[in-house]
């Protein structure tokens, strides 16, 4: 009698939660897209001036403004880059504005611009 009473009481609880549609259970192709975009949008472009380029490490020293997304003050220090290609862009002494992230716990350099000279 017990088990009947259990089972009809168990029933009638989750009678009352909607089953999730398959789109809830598995986003769609296009929101993993906008949320990617969202989320490079929300990390701040950050002025900078390159102190040194080192091909051969993959690393580049940047006087930088304060970093927000990696709660960081402003300080020279030596970042990787995502790409070797952005090293070719940049010499010491140029002015550039550029993104941050942590990447495999390393600070990594995502994007560089250089500042148009006035």
């Amino acid at each position: 009698m017990k088990y009947i009473f259990v089972t009809a009481i168990l029933l009638a609880a989750f009678s009352t939660v909607p089953p999730a549609t398959a789109q809830e259970m598995q986003p769609d192709a296009t929101h993993n897209a906008m949320h990617h975009i969202m989320q490079n949008d929300a990390i701040p472009k950050v002025s900078g001036e390159i102190r040194k380029v080192d091909t051969d490490a993959g690393k580049i020293t940047i006087r930088h403004g304060e970093i927000p997304n990696l709660d960081m003050p402003g300080m020279t220090m030596v970042f990787r880059v995502a790409s070797p290609d952005m090293l070719g862009k940049v010499k010491a002494g140029d002015q550039v504005l550029f993104t941050a992230e942590k990447s495999n716990g390393a600070l990594t350099v995502t994007s560089i611009e250089l500042v148009p000279m006035k």
